[in-house]
């Protein structure tokens, strides 16, 4: 990464953060998209001290794409314990 001067390596779904983790090395998550109604996510994984130039390219990423939605609300039910 430093010889080719790369931002972040990319990786479709967060398996890659795992690898990360492991090697130390940082890694953020943003959603990328739905595939058959499920969420996956996009892995923004870099060097030790590049934690600003992550967020910026993920936070960039999900401003182009608008791709998160949030979940459905769900009511709850309230019973009451006697």
């Amino acid at each position: 990464m430093k010889i080719n001067k790369l931002d972040p390596v990319v990786t479709p779904f967060s398996f890659f953060s795992s690898i990360l983790a492991i090697g130390g090395y940082l890694g953020v998550i943003v959603p990328a998209g739905y595939e058959k109604g499920q969420p996956f996510g996009i892995c923004f994984g870099g060097l030790k001290g590049s934690e600003p130039k992550l967020i910026e390219i993920a936070y960039s990423f999900e401003q182009a794409t608008l791709i998160r939605k949030p979940p459905p609300l769900r009511k709850l039910e309230v019973t009451s314990l006697k």
